[in-house]
């Protein structure tokens, strides 16, 4: 019981939990977004607010391509949505504050007679050693 208590209180799973109750309200959103403004805006442009009615049939067999055509354009849409409102600003802010990786030194020292040489070299210039290259 302890190592589950310690499992909940380590704070990732309370940031996973967090974040699909948030996660899940801002589907709620963007879905309303997409179908009380967005697709009204497609039919006024289009002239059609949905394709449900559209379909072709083959041998008696419906096949109901508009539905696909709704949830395909709603999935784009929402995914649009989300870029633009979630990732990109948070990509932004993310790599404003983000530390720059350290610069890889550009000499190192001979491990035989202590001089300062390149980083790449393979021979010290100095005592003629045979030095590894770093990976």
């Amino acid at each position: 019981m302890s190592g589950f208590k310690a499992f909940l209180l380590r704070g990732n799973a309370v940031d996973l939990a967090v974040g699909i109750v948030i996660g899940a309200a801002f589907g709620a959103v963007v879905s309303e977004l997409v179908k009380d403004l967005i697709t009204p805006l497609i039919a006024a442009i289009g002239g059609q607010p949905n394709f449900d009615g559209l379909y072709f049939t083959v041998n008696n067999s419906r096949f109901l391509y508009g539905r696909f055509l709704d949830a395909l354009i709603s999935f784009l849409l929402i995914a649009a949505v989300v870029y633009y409102v979630v990732v990109l600003p948070y990509s932004r802010f993310h790599a404003r504050f983000e530390k720059p990786a350290p610069a890889q030194p550009k000499t190192r020292e001979c491990p035989e007679c202590l001089s300062k040489v390149p980083a790449a070299a393979r021979r010290c210039a100095f005592c003629t050693a045979a030095l590894t290259v770093p990976a």
